[in-house]
């Protein structure tokens, strides 16, 4: 009676590898390379990622404490790395840029509504490269998910392919003869799938975390925006209303004190005048 003991994992991968086709075993190399790069990328974004965070976390106490929208610019605060503080170094820069007149000191008349808009569009600019920064290397990992399953399954049509033709040359179409060939071709699947699995969960995962710190921004972004408004416009808008209620006063004196609309008014012959002559 035969006895049939199974090989080692170790064992049966050689094996497998020995009777892979060269196609076969050109695709397996391509697709390590491929889980080479992607668990690189993996691991590089993660802790940028993680690293991010945390300076987000340290520069959005930094910015709550300030008294002055302009006072961590003023101390010349370096934060590499930070994703909130190149969106506020941007936002000041543009408005030191605007509150500067010619002689070089700052003065909250020299911005106007349209320097305002100007600042918008710089932090809208610095938001989108922001994301683009931390969105680099994504494209990689979506390779990955979409192109290994197919390479691994061209490489099993393609096995399957050469061992069937190497049947019908010998004419016996037997296990011992199919088995070796359909082994080494179904490898470049699992290959194929070893590569896309993680892949697919780190781009999940990525692309998440990333589309919170992009909400983070546009959120920080049009704070910074506010408060900007609130220190440099809030005392001008004030003085504007009353201005204008100071410039309504006198015409509604005037009027108090003028003849009732519905009141006839005669002339020096008898004759009814309008009593509507204002109109």
């Amino acid at each position: 009676m035969l006895s049939w003991e199974p090989l080692s994992n170790q064992a049966e991968l050689v094996y497998i590898w020995t009777q892979a086709t060269p196609e076969a075993k050109a695709i397996i190399v391509c697709l390590i390379l491929f889980s080479i790069l992607a668990w690189s990328v993996m691991v590089s974004k993660a802790i940028q990622v993680r690293r991010a965070r945390r300076l987000n976390h340290y520069f959005n106490e930094e910015f709550r404490a300030q008294k002055s929208v302009l006072e961590l610019f003023d101390r010349k605060l370096q934060v590499e790395g930070c994703p909130l503080y190149e969106v506020y170094q941007a936002g000041c820069v543009q408005l030191d840029a605007r509150l500067r007149g010619p002689g070089g000191e700052r003065s909250k008349q020299q911005v106007t509504l349209k320097n305002m808009e100007h600042v918008k569009r710089a932090l809208e600019n610095i938001v989108a490269q922001e994301s683009l920064k931390l969105e680099s290397g994504l494209i990689l990992l979506a390779i990955a998910v979409s192109g290994a399953p197919f390479m691994g399954l061209l490489g099993t049509v393609w096995g399957v392919m050469s061992t069937f033709a190497g049947i019908a040359q010998q004419g016996a179409a037997t296990m011992a003869a199919m088995a070796p060939g359909v082994s080494a071709a179904l490898i470049t699947t699992v290959a194929g799938l070893l590569v896309a699995i993680p892949s697919m969960f780190g781009y999940n995962w990525l692309v998440h975390n990333l589309r919170v710190f992009t909400v983070g921004l546009d959120n920080f972004a049009q704070e910074l925006v506010s408060k900007m408004e609130t220190e440099f416009f809030g005392g001008r808008m004030k003085m504007r209303r009353e201005s204008r209620v100071e410039s309504r006063g006198p015409k509604r004196a005037r009027l108090s004190g003028s003849r009732p609309l519905g009141a006839a008014q005669r002339s020096g012959d008898g004759s009814i005048l309008d009593p509507r002559p204002w109109l």
